[in-house]
């Protein structure tokens, strides 16, 4: 006679994890073997835990798509939502929601041995995505064959690294169907792109994605560039000319600084204000008019980027008014107690690119926690054909992913004072954000702001 597992249930995990802590708080007694062996197997409960997740987010996917079905939603539109709901409980972006969503369904279905692996908390979700990835040109045939090869054997599995895990992958692929190989590689060129990503201390990570060829070629060329200038007695390091030179093809500059007056300066910044650009760049700077001014240093923020020195954004002013370029300013009002913006100079409220352009000053990023993602939609939170108004309160910039979740059956969302926005999932969870604080606040007995107009398009 056998007795029936219990369901896993949150209730559960959070009395275990309680429990952990608890230990955590107290003295250890264990020696250094010990932790190790600790150590070890907290790793293979993590890696079980992440094994649940992506089986109860199949299993949501699974529900949500049936019940969808017989709403008579559409079969494209089946499961719209999901990624979101699944992004929130793991508290992160949707895209990484969605990405988490598919690996569960792929690994579950179609690598069994992989998916063994990983329940057992022998392999990391890391190491199951990359068997997902790398056999993803394959078909279900092909995959289940090397999926086998490689997984079956779980300690030879746990012992590879990810490398030699890409490599035995590629090389049973390309035995079992080389055309699959080259059709992935094409498929792969096709998806070129260019990105980029906030980086510490005011810099950012500006990545291209290229084909091998083009990608070395273009390196090659801005190293020997790089080594002729310094050769040619540059201060500057290898990788400054390098950077350098990338932007300067790019925006086009015409190089006019005097190397003697580079040499005076050193490698310490680029010579910015000694280039002139062949075309107009557009910067979007957030800022107190005191840290403009120089008698406040409060932090400014860059559209597209995140926050940065006020020093910083004094000097971008300051270079491009130096250059003769247009530099124009336009007044944002912000609460005195949260820093939001709340209005706009009333100059602008018969334009409703005015508008659109307020609401991404505002908003920055898109306003779905842990997204981060740059603002592709400006959406109407209660929507326009059921009488919501096209102003500020109501508005809300979002990507383009979870502009179309929040579209799907049984989702709500309505917005509150100074841009708030409440949402309501199909599981009843709700989460509530506001705008992100554009100016730094000093807490201070003043009364509240008001606004005596409403901007409209």
């Amino acid at each position: 006679m056998t007795t029936s597992q219990p369901p896993l249930t949150a209730a559960a995990v959070a009395a275990m994890r309680r429990e952990v802590q608890v230990a955590l708080d107290g003295p250890s007694g264990l020696g250094d073997a010990e932790r190790i062996d600790l150590i070890r197997a907290l790793e293979e409960l993590v890696c079980t835990a992440t094994a649940a997740q992506a089986a109860h987010a199949a299993d949501l996917a699974e529900s949500v798509e049936a019940d969808h079905e017989g709403l008579g939603v559409p079969a494209a539109r089946r499961g719209q939502g999901v990624a979101s709901m699944v992004a929130h409980a793991r508290r992160e972006s949707p895209h990484r929601g969605q990405r988490h969503l598919g690996l569960a369904r792929v690994v579950r279905q179609e690598l069994p041995h992989t998916w063994a692996a990983w329940r057992a908390g022998r392999v990391t979700e890391w190491r199951a995505t990359v068997m997902a990835r790398e056999t993803a040109c394959l078909s279900l045939e092909d995959r289940l064959a090397v999926d086998e090869l490689l997984a079956a054997d779980h300690d030879a599995f746990e012992a590879m690294s990810e490398r030699q895990v890409i490599g035995r992958v590629l090389t049973e692929s390309a035995r079992l169907n080389a055309e699959a190989i080259t059709a992935r590689r094409r498929r792969a060129e096709s998806e070129r792109r260019v990105s980029i990503r906030p980086a510490p201390d005011s810099m950012v990570w500006l990545s291209t994605l290229l084909p091998v060829a083009a990608g070395v070629a273009a390196y090659a060329a801005l190293a020997r560039e790089a080594d002729s200038a310094r050769a040619q007695g540059d201060p500057r390091t290898r990788g400054q000319v390098m950077a350098d030179g990338l932007v300067d093809r790019v925006l086009g500059v015409v190089e006019v600084h005097d190397p003697a007056e580079q040499q005076e300066h050193g490698d310490s910044a680029p010579p910015d204000d000694s280039r002139r650009a062949s075309r107009t760049i557009d910067l979007n700077l957030v800022m107190s008019h005191d840290a403009l001014f120089g008698t406040a240093d409060d932090e400014a923020r860059l559209a597209g980027f995140g926050p940065v020195p006020a020093e910083l954004a004094r000097e971008v002013v300051a270079n491009a008014l130096g250059q003769g370029d247009e530099v124009w300013l336009r007044r944002l009002y912000a609460s005195p107690t949260t820093g939001e913006l709340v209005a706009m100079d009333s100059r602008a409220r018969l334009f409703p690119a005015a508008l659109a352009r307020f609401i991404r000053l505002r908003d920055q990023v898109c306003r779905t926690p842990w997204c981060d993602a740059p603002i592709r939609h400006l959406d109407h939170v209660v929507p326009h054909v059921a009488g919501g108004p096209t102003d500020a309160s109501n508005g809300e910039g979002l990507c383009e992913a979870c502009n179309y979740a929040k579209d799907a059956p049984r989702w709500r969302a309505r917005p509150g004072p100074d841009g708030t926005v409440t949402t309501t999932t199909p599981t009843g969870h709700t989460r509530t954000t506001r705008p992100p604080p554009v100016a730094t606040v000093t807490r201070r007995e003043t009364p509240a702001l008001t606004v005596d107009y409403v901007l409209a398009g």
